[in-house]
């Protein structure tokens, strides 16, 4: 009897009413919308506008989970072309099967379309969002746990995952989580490239090239783990080739794009700055009219204190009033006096 192990789930499908609610979709949608809102927050930072990662991600998206699922499927066609199989199966994509490969190149594309359309260089964009594709692959490989999919060897590690199913070819037993540890990698790779940016100032695509070499270099050894069914080329899996070539091709960019326009693009968006100095400006207008009405009103204030002009105050009229009954008597004696001397 096993002390520990990760459970696998009974089932990777509840049903809410006549609505299927998949984990693997979750898991995918949830990764988004980190991916999203983490590069919002780098992409503002570097000096960009709110919600323009959103509105290019709206073409990268569809763009990467087209291109993931054609590599998926192009890599594993005896899965859906071979005798016995369904060729409609290729389209169901909820049911797994996504090459990150495939979803990176053709997700680029979809940028580059809406990068282009708002004058936005697409390397500084893909620089501000690298750290967040890695999150959402780390949440996005929770998705292989619901479906029960491409986990390692067999193991008695505390931490081994159990395998419940027996579909397609699969032996119940203890194996080693690959989907886990490569979650727990790419989080480890977003920190990095995180860490990276702030201390070297990467830019012109070069965080984005971190972000694919060490993504590649966890992959490989992952992707040797691996038991499912997959192509060899001189005894190593077709993934593994290519993990090992497109971290080559990372490095040489690295390199390359150092030594021809090193430091960071000093503008991501054009426009933007405009923005922010005009929002200054009218913050600045709003507080010196706030200003000006302040002295206006201790100015009116000021007035309705003064007495108007010609009207003397309540004092000096009563003053003048006695000194005027004064002069009326001293009238009568001083004529009085003047007839006496007479």
């Amino acid at each position: 009897m096993e002390l520990a192990y990760i459970p696998s789930p009974s089932r990777g499908v509840i049903h809410l009413g006549p609505i299927p609610l998949r984990g693997y979709a979750f898991c995918i949608i949830i990764g988004v919308f980190v991916a999203v809102w983490l590069g919002n927050r780098r992409w503002v930072a570097r000096g960009g506008r709110a919600g323009t990662v959103a509105d290019i991600a709206v073409w990268a998206v569809p763009f990467g989970l087209i291109g993931g699922r054609l590599y998926h499927v192009i890599t594993d066609y005896e899965l859906y072309f071979s005798e016995g199989r369904d060729w409609v199966d290729a389209f169901k994509i909820w049911e797994g099967g996504l090459g990150i490969w495939g979803a990176i190149a053709l997700g680029a594309v979809g940028a580059w379309i809406g990068c282009r359309r708002r004058g936005i260089p697409l390397p500084a964009y893909a620089d501000a969002v690298a750290p967040g594709i890695a999150l959402a692959q780390a949440l996005g490989r929770w998705g292989n746990w619901f479906n029960q999919e491409l986990y390692g060897r067999r193991t008695d590690v505390p931490w081994a995952l159990e395998i419940t199913s027996s579909t397609d070819g699969r032996v119940p037993g203890l194996y080693h989580p690959t989907f886990l540890y490569e979650s727990l990698w790419c989080i480890g790779v977003a920190l990095l490239v995180i860490w990276a940016d702030r201390r070297f100032k990467m830019g012109h695509g070069r965080a984005f090239a971190l972000y694919v070499a060490a993504y590649c270099a966890g992959r490989f050894w992952v992707e040797y783990m691996r038991v499912d069914d997959a192509h060899h080329i001189l005894g190593l899996r077709l993934n593994n080739w290519t993990a090992l070539l497109v971290f080559l091709l990372a490095v040489v960019y690295i390199v390359v794009s150092a030594k021809k326009r090193p430091g960071r693009e000093a503008v991501v968006e054009p426009g933007a700055a405009d923005d922010d100095s005009g929002a200054a400006s009218a913050d600045k207008k709003a507080e010196s009219d706030a200003a000006t009405t302040e002295d206006e009103k201790t100015s009116e204030a000021d007035d309705e204190a003064k007495p108007e002009s010609g009207v003397k105050p309540e004092s000096d009229a009563a003053d003048d009033e006695a000194r005027s009954e004064a002069e009326d008597a001293k009238e009568p004696r001083d004529e009085a006096e003047s007839a006496r001397k007479g």
